[in-house]
Formats: C-alpha cells, sequence, structure tokens
C-alpha cells in the first residue's frame, strides 16, 4: 500500500532541515545522555529486591486489567501509601509514565471556561494534556513572572478557575522554575499551581524529593507529577494531591481509566526504589558531580556556551543544525555518549549538545568530556 504523499512530504521536510530523527543504541559509551542519574536503572540491590518479592506475587508478568476492573492489585495501592507518606502528600495515584500522567491530569482537570497559563518550555506531554482540555490555554515567556502576571489579567475571568503549569527542572535548559515566586502569585490571585518534577526527583530537596520539597511548598502545590524514568531508574509516574484530585482522577481521568494498570514487576521496582532513595549514598556523588562539572566548565572558559543549570541537565548551545550533529557525532566518536537536541525539541538557533550528569561518572570522565568541548567548540 502507498504511503500517503502529505506524509511522505513532511519526512522529507525533516530530512532537508536535517532534523530527521532515527533510533540508535549506545550503550558501551561513557553516559552522559541518559536519565539513570543515580544509576538506579542498573542497581543491583533493587534488581535483587524485586526478583525476591516477585516469587511471592502471583501476577508477576501482568496486572491483568484497568485499575477499575481486574489489574488493582494490594501492591499498587501500598506503593501509592508509601510515595504519598515519602512526599508528605495527602494522596498519590500511579499512571504508567510521565507523559500518561500529564495527558491525564491536564485533559480533565481543568473545565470549559477556566483557563490554563503554561510556561512556554513546557514538556510535550503537558502542551499535549492543555490541547486536549475543554479550558482556555495561553503561554507566558519562560520563567517570567511578569508575562505572567500580564497574560493572567488579559484573560481572568470572575467565573473562570485559572490553573498555572510549570516544570520544577526544564528538560532541556536544565534551570529552576520560580516556584517561590509562582507559588506566591498563586496565592495572591486564588489560581491553582501544577509542578513537573520529572528532572527534580532524585537530584534536589531530602531524600531527593525534589524542588518543591526542597522550597517547603508541597502546602500550596495543587499537584505535583513525579515520573520515575528519570533518576529513579524505573517506570511509571505519580500525580501528588490531596484526596479529592485522587478520586476525581479516578474517576475522570481517561489515561487513568481505560489503560491497562501499571505491571506488578513496574510497581515492586519502584517500591524498592523508593527505599533505595531514603538511604543511597549516591545522591551526593550526583551533586558532588553537577558541582565538578560546573566548576570545569567555568575552568575551560566554557561559560559563555554553557546555560547555568544546578541541576544534572547541562546544556551546551551551537545554534546551528548541521554543527550541533557534527559535534555529537565527533565526541561519540571519543567514546562519550551524548546527543545532539534538535529543532522542533528546541527553538531554531538553539540547537544543542545536551549533557546529563551521573553519580556515576568519573572525575576523569567529566574533564574528558569537556576537553573535547573546548577544542570542538
Amino acid at each position: 500500500m502507498k504511503f500517503p504523499n502529505p506524509l511522505i512530504s513532511k519526512l522529507t521536510s525533516r530530512k532537508n532541515n536535517n532534523s530527521f530523527r532515527t533510533l540508535t543504541t549506545s550503550h558501551e559509551r561513557i553516559d552522559f545522555a541518559s536519565n539513570d542519574y543515580l544509576g538506579f536503572a542498573r542497581h543491583k540491590t533493587i534488581t535483587k529486591a524485586v526478583e525476591t518479592a516477585s516469587k511471592k506475587i502471583v501476577f508477576v508478568n501482568g496486572s491483568t486489567g484497568s485499575r477499575l476492573l481486574s489489574g488493582n492489585h494490594t501492591i499498587h495501592t501500598e506503593v501509592e501509601n508509601a510515595l504519598a507518606t515519602f512526599f508528605k502528600t495527602p494522596s498519590a495515584l500511579l499512571f504508567n509514565s510521565g507523559y500518561d500522567a500529564n495527558l491525564g491530569l491536564l485533559s480533565c482537570v481543568p473545565q470549559r471556561g477556566d483557563i490554563i497559563l503554561y510556561d512556554e518550555l513546557c514538556h510535550a506531554s503537558i502542551r499535549d494534556g492543555i490541547q486536549l482540555s475543554n479550558a482556555m490555554s495561553y503561554g507566558f515567556k519562560h520563567n517570567t513572572l511578569s508575562d505572567l502576571e500580564k497574560k493572567y489579567l488579559n484573560t481572568k475571568k470572575a467565573s473562570a478557575t485559572t490553573y498555572i503549569v510549570v516544570e520544577s527542572i526544564y528538560s532541556m535548559d536544565g534551570d529552576r522554575a520560580l516556584l517561590k515566586e509562582f507559588s506566591k502569585f498563586c496565592s495572591t490571585h486564588s489560581c491553582y499551581l501544577i509542578v513537573d518534577e520529572a528532572h527534580a526527583t532524585g537530584v534536589f530537596g531530602t531524600q531527593g524529593k525534589g524542588l518543591v520539597d526542597e522550597l517547603c511548598l508541597g502546602g500550596s502545590i495543587f499537584a505535583r507529577i513525579v515520573t520515575f524514568g528519570k533518576a529513579l531508574g524505573c517506570h511509571g509516574a505519580v500525580v501528588l494531591g490531596s484526596e479529592e484530585l485522587r478520586d476525581y482522577l479516578i474517576n475522570f481521568s481517561r489515561p487513568f481509566i481505560y489503560t491497562t494498570a501499571m505491571p506488578i514487576q513496574a510497581v515492586l521496582t519502584l517500591k524498592f526504589a523508593i527505599k533505595e532513595l531514603e538511604t543511597t549514598v549516591q545522591l551526593k556523588r550526583l551533586r558532588k558531580n553537577i558541582s565538578v562539572f560546573r566548576e570545569r566548565i567555568k575552568a575551560h572558559n566554557l561559560d559563555h556556551k554553557f546555560i547555568e543549570s544546578e541541576s544534572a541537565i547541562q546544556s551546551c548551545i551551537i545554534g546551528d543544525v548541521v554543527k550541533a550533529k557534527q559535534i555529537a557525532a565527533q565526541i561519540q566518536k571519543e567514546n562519550y555518549d551524548v546527543k545532539a537536541i534538535l529543532f522542533p525539541t528546541v527553538a531554531l538557533g538553539t540547537e544543542r549538545i545536551r549533557c546529563c550528569i551521573h553519580s556515576y561518572n568519573s572525575i576523569a570522565e567529566i574533564e574528558g568530556l569537556l576537553h573535547l568541548f573546548n577544542s570542538l567548540c
């Protein structure tokens, strides 16, 4: 069957713009690309604990159905309760991924006539969830409180509920949201703050609880989305909030209602990853490596190339598609795994090499990578 011409045209356009995506494997290289910040995806203690626990459970290979039918097992409830306790929040509801969690929350909570104001650099899953809602939505300039206020004043309605959506750590720039300022703004104007903590969990806060925890803002957040495919090295996500929010999502969130529940294996892995996070030394090692990376950026006079970031995400702006791909390929030839991030993932002119720092990266590896950046950039 012939492939539709409009789709062929779109693929051709991607190729002509040097932004055509392909799948590659590179696990043999020195890892500066994955989101496995703490090394939990390869942590043998977690693996062994899951293997032992799996022997006591019947449904190990699959959950057998949606949570509302046959797929709600005691382990789901046990882990949700543990997550609520760990993150100091009234309730927790598991989703199959961070993408599902954002889709599930944002598509059903804001109602027709409501307003959503979101940071322009929010993740695609947030934008897609917003698109599925019946609310009106408007982006505001990245991390700019004055523009948020301007958009709010221009769109507010007496009958509307306003939701403010941000990421605590942005996935491409690695910078922090102005959470204190946004929280105060929401309190002043009776707005509801939603925070995606995907890249803050396992990096910031007490025991890696995230930036909301670090800033003691838990009580002022309407909903937190925590994903487990980053620093926790496993799968799934959770929406944290009030008991009413949990009840509402169970009743109205289509990505929760109409999908097979997280498999038992994944839930068990999460259970033991959270336990490991409570006591791990990897968090301290990660923070040290981030600090070393930033120090070495300055030593190599690369300050003007790298975006200022205290997180595990360190991005070197190249500003050209072809150059970004060429530099990434040259670094990969030296056995370092880095990735070029291109349009449309980032804006035109901000093409970059994105480096992810891990607890298991050595100082020599960090120095070697930055030496390559120094010579190539």
